[in-house]
């Protein structure tokens, strides 16, 4: 008989990476190997509380009943036809997510950057086919500090030169504003305009949370101009910030949202841009795909998802638990942090430099049985599963605060 093989431990799985893998991130020294719910569990069965929950990919948290069910039925009957032909719950999908954003249509993708690039394509092709833009003349406005993905049109505008530096020629047709300024992105805007492409809250920046009015300063801007908002969603959608979407804070209402993560569960991959018929109508067959896009699991997951969301639980909860997080990180101001910004289940955390990086804090958390990430400098991100109870959400603050000051 074959004995069975040997189960490595975590630094022989992290060792085992190292020749095999592109080196393209810095993971925290933890090997997961179990999740449920808010927690997740090491291969050698310590327990951590999950404080960022996949950058809101895992907005219901590890393995939700729902959404485990509904992917086991699905893989029982069909995963993927590709979209030359249809399939039972692609229209069940796309009617229920049009009617939780109140948009009018549905072009569903995988990644949240394929989701920029096909809203970059459809405001290009906006801006030719309605509101007549030259050929080839079409402009983006895009904010500083932005992150959109990773591809090369998207990091091409970005000002992070670590997401930049080796990957060019770029894309033309983008102008970058600084964030928050309307009197920038007025003047940025012209004729060649097709759209303004924001993050309502840049999670990636240290969740930035633009001053009261801006984004509906940006929807007037717009209108006015005649060019497009598009809303990227994918980190502040879908429950995380307290509403649906983060632009309801300020009651606006955007041409294009562009959505994912939290989209597909946790489970698989999936992201949609959602719109106004107007500016979704302008693709024809051919002009934009995806073999995945709109894949019956995906669908089966993503319409659990919607359904979760319809009953306002979770956004509710988020809001709720959101003033826990704000008043516990409030209280750790002079305390070992310098400063925060909160909406939501969403925060980002400036930590006093003196008392190390945000990465050497976020391993600190960890040894304390906390994940999270961090982000420049010495900030981190708080961004817990939206069913993290009360109790554990006060006992991730009292570890943070025992990091900060022991």
């Amino acid at each position: 008989m074959t004995a069975p093989a040997r189960a490595r431990g975590s630094q022989e799985l992290i060792r085992a990476e190292e020749p095999v893998l592109a080196h393209n991130y810095h993971p925290l020294p933890v090997v997961v190997a179990r999740a449920e719910g808010a927690w997740v569990e090491d291969v050698e069965g310590r327990r951590y509380l999950d404080m960022l929950a996949g950058y809101s990919a895992l907005n219901f948290g590890h393995r939700h009943p729902a959404l485990v069910d509904a992917a086991h039925r699905q893989l029982d009957r069909l995963t993927l036809t590709s979209r030359a032909f249809h399939h039972d719950r692609l229209a069940g999908f796309a009617e229920r997510l049009a009617a939780l954003t109140g948009t009018d249509m549905v072009l569903p993708m995988n990644t949240g950057a394929e989701a920029v690039e096909s809203g970059i394509k459809v405001a290009r092709k906006w801006a030719y086919d309605v509101k007549g833009v030259p050929a080839d003349r079409a402009t983006i406005v895009v904010a500083a500090d932005n992150f959109h993905g990773r591809t090369t049109t998207i990091v091409g505008f970005s000002t992070d030169e670590t997401a930049r530096a080796g990957f060019g020629p770029f894309t033309p047709g983008f102008r970058v504003v600084p964030y928050n300024d309307l009197g920038a992105l007025e003047e940025a805007v012209d004729e060649t305009t097709a759209a303004v492409l924001i993050e309502p809250i840049q999670g990636e920046a240290g969740v930035l949370i633009p001053d009261d009015g801006y984004l509906a300063g940006v929807r007037e801007l717009t209108r006015r101009a005649g060019c497009l908002f598009v809303a990227d969603e994918i980190q502040s959608g879908l429950g995380r910030t307290g509403h649906t979407l983060a632009v309801e804070h300020e009651s606006v209402v955007p041409d294009v949202v562009l959505l994912g993560k939290a989209l597909g569960g946790g489970i698989v991959p999936v992201s949609a841009v959602v719109g106004s018929r107007e500016v979704l109508g302008v693709l024809r067959p051919g002009e934009h795909g995806s073999t995945f896009g709109g894949n019956p699991l995906a669908a089966a997951v993503g319409t659990a998802v919607v359904e979760l969301l319809e009953t306002g639980e979770f956004q509710r909860r988020a809001a709720e638990l959101g003033t826990v997080l704000r008043e516990g990180l409030a209280a750790l101001v002079g305390r070992g942090v310098v400063g925060f910004r909160a909406r939501g289940l969403w925060a980002g955390v400036d930590v006093d430099p003196a008392l190390g990086s945000g990465r050497e804090i976020s391993e600190r958390l960890m040894r304390e049985g906390v994940l999270v990430k961090d982000t420049h400098g010495s900030t981190i991100r708080l961004a817990p599963p939206l069913t993290v109870t009360g109790e554990e959400l006060r006992g991730a603050l009292g570890t943070l605060e025992k990091v900060l000051t022991s």
